[in-house]
């Protein structure tokens, strides 16, 4: 990750994101499985996450109001190019392969992929040496792609529909590994402390993990992904994104390639 560094998005004013339709600019898509700390449900229903609040910030950089739409992750793209949505929110990487289909604003965050086992196993996550094993996956992910790639051949890959599906089955010992966002495994890892560690992050492939993460947009959408970009170039230096991730616990975690 040494080849990262980290950039800020800010806030001028706030325009809460808003639950009527009738009242919002911009329908934001959202994966409807929770995926904290950038997005998930609080106990009345309301989403919230580091995610949340940065969609907020841009918003309210660009004067939008915005609607959060929940959407299955496997058919958010189709969504997106159905009309349904206006922009996708859901810590998509910005990868040649989703580019053929949609358009990207400027990347907001980026983040390694890690593989995490059980304690006794072996920090060593090189195909070779994961010959045999099993690995969870979330589908539809740049994790997946990246464990079809270079695991396919070696390993069994078991694909899932939520991230949390395969966090279940790797601390019930179903599995042997998982390979997911860093920081979407933070929390998992600190409740299972006592079976499961953190294995070093793999070996980083643009082609396959991308630029970074950014709001994903139709292709003849033009006009918005210079507003939205924009408004994340213009908004850098006032250190809201910062705060966010402080308030989230992974402040210094957000990282965007040189």
């Amino acid at each position: 990750m040494s080849n990262f560094k980290k950039t800020i998005i800010a806030c001028a004013g706030l325009w809460a994101i808003t639950s009527s339709s009738a009242l919002a600019d911009l329908k934001i898509g959202v994966a409807a499985e929770p995926y904290p700390p950038f997005t998930s449900k609080d106990t009345t229903g309301q989403w919230v996450g580091w995610e949340i609040d940065v969609v907020n910030a841009v918003c309210a950089a660009v004067h939008e109001k915005c609607e959060i739409v929940e959407t299955a992750w496997d058919g958010i793209i189709p969504a997106l190019n159905a009309n349904k949505i206006d922009v996708i929110a859901a810590s998509m990487a910005i990868t040649p392969k989703r580019k053929e289909v949609i358009d990207f604003s400027a990347p907001y965050y980026q983040s390694a992929a890690v593989m995490i086992g059980a304690k006794d196993g072996d920090m060593d996550v090189t195909p070779a040496h994961l010959a045999g094993k099993t690995i969870g996956v979330q589908v539809s992910t740049i994790h997946a792609a990246y464990l079809e790639k270079y695991f396919a051949k070696t390993s069994t890959i078991k694909t899932y529909q939520t991230q949390d599906e395969a966090n279940q089955d790797l601390s019930a010992g179903r599995i042997d590994y998982i390979l997911a966002n860093g920081l979407a495994l933070d929390a998992f890892l600190k409740s299972t402390a006592d079976i499961l560690e953190s294995k070093t992050a793999v070996p980083y492939d643009a082609d396959v993990f991308g630029l970074g993460v950014g709001f994903g947009l139709r292709k003849d959408e033009a006009e918005l992904k210079t507003k939205l970009s924009a408004a994340i170039g213009s908004l850098v230096k006032d250190g809201t994104l910062e705060k966010i991730s402080a308030k989230f616990g992974i402040s210094g975690k957000i990282e965007l390639p040189k």
